[in-house]
């Protein structure tokens, strides 16, 4: 093509070739013939005879609790276990600090109101949560 000259012709600038576009392809609805879809699943045995065991979360304390084991399914007491948790660590951090005396830093890992409370299950040994202080 030269500058300024004609551009070339387009298809549809021919009226006598000019052929319709194709047809769009039928709808789902059309292409089933409206038949709607097939019933949900429904499954093909029948539910456990037995009782169904439904779970609770049970709130963990700084004390033994009464409860049923997630894991064994045995009626329990849990087993508690007494271990340094963030606030004894904040706290000896601090003391170091500004005391700067050899040991003191240790007392809040040794009073029981800066110790988390861990539970397992006496049974089974599962972990069965932790009560932080």
């Amino acid at each position: 093509m030269e500058k300024g000259g004609q551009p070339p012709p387009y298809m549809w600038s021919n009226v006598q070739s000019m052929q319709p576009p194709p047809a769009a392809p039928p709808s789902y609805s059309q292409a089933v013939g409206g038949v709607g879809p097939s019933s949900p699943y429904t499954p093909q045995y029948s539910p456990t005879s037995g009782p169904a065991i439904v779970t609770t979360v049970v709130p963990v304390g700084s004390q033994p609790t009464h409860m049923i084991c997630p894991s064994c399914h045995a009626e329990i007491n849990t087993v508690t276990k007494k271990k340094p948790g963030l606030i004894a660590y904040i706290s000896s951090a601090i003391i170091a600090l500004f005391c700067c005396i050899c040991g003191c830093c240790l007392i809040p890992c040794c009073i029981e109101s800066c110790m988390d409370v861990h539970h397992k299950c006496p049974n089974c040994g599962t972990y069965l949560g932790r009560y932080r202080r």
